[in-house]
């Protein structure tokens, strides 16, 4: 299903996290960071199958030699796997400061096979947590194909920004609305909330033509 839909930038902001849907992991899952060794797992963490991991290896190495390569350390301290007991990663995500200026979270995923059983949720409550108040609001980027992970954001208290351009990108907000709509479950679509960027945002997404989240 999610293959039939246009990849379209979507933005989100959660000024106050909603502790109520926070949640913790199982015992026979963990959470670690990322060791150097594994660096080609994250790189292929995002894809749900090898051969689109492969495809995309030349956009994730860039990536990160563009945003973490010049502070490598402080990404291997920030980067988390959510890991099951025999200590594989099945989900990553952190937070991220994007131009040293803007709180974002990162590459949020968990492996399709394991999708609806908390483990996501789990996994990002454990890194809304762990942002301290000062560091709000926080900010990232999403597609209308992430329609799961838009609804729990939202729990969260993420907001979708309506602003017409991001720094260098064109915000798709009013093509990835009847997206949504379409695909999301009615109840969910309609908790949605919406939000203008605040201007230190914009700001700070202009300040690089290098997309920092």
């Amino acid at each position: 299903m999610e293959n039939e839909i246009p990849d379209k930038n979507l933005f989100m902001m959660c000024k106050k996290i909603n502790t109520s849907a926070l949640s913790k992991l199982t015992d026979e899952y963990h959470i670690r960071a990322c060791r150097r060794k594994e660096l080609g797992i994250w790189k292929g963490m995002p894809f749900d199958d090898r051969e689109t991991a492969k495809e995309y290896e030349y956009f994730m190495t860039k990536y990160f030699e563009d945003v973490y390569k010049d502070k490598e350390s402080l990404f291997f301290d920030k980067c988390l796997y959510v890991c099951d007991k025999n200590d594989t990663p099945i989900g990553t995500c952190f937070a991220w400061k994007a131009y040293d200026k803007i709180t974002t979270i990162h590459w949020f995923k968990v492996v399709k096979s394991l999708e609806g059983l908390g483990i996501g949720r789990a996994l990002l409550s454990f890194v809304m947590n762990d942002i301290k108040e000062m560091d709000y609001p926080v900010y990232l980027h999403t597609q209308p194909s992430s329609f799961r992970a838009i609804k729990l954001y939202s729990d969260f208290g993420f907001e979708i920004l309506t602003d017409p351009i991001i720094g260098y990108r064109q915000n798709d907000f009013a093509e990835c609305m009847p997206i949504l709509k379409k695909y999301m479950l009615q109840k969910d679509y309609e908790k949605l909330r919406f939000a203008k960027a605040p201007k230190t945002f914009l700001e700070a997404a202009m300040s690089s033509k290098i997309n920092e989240f």
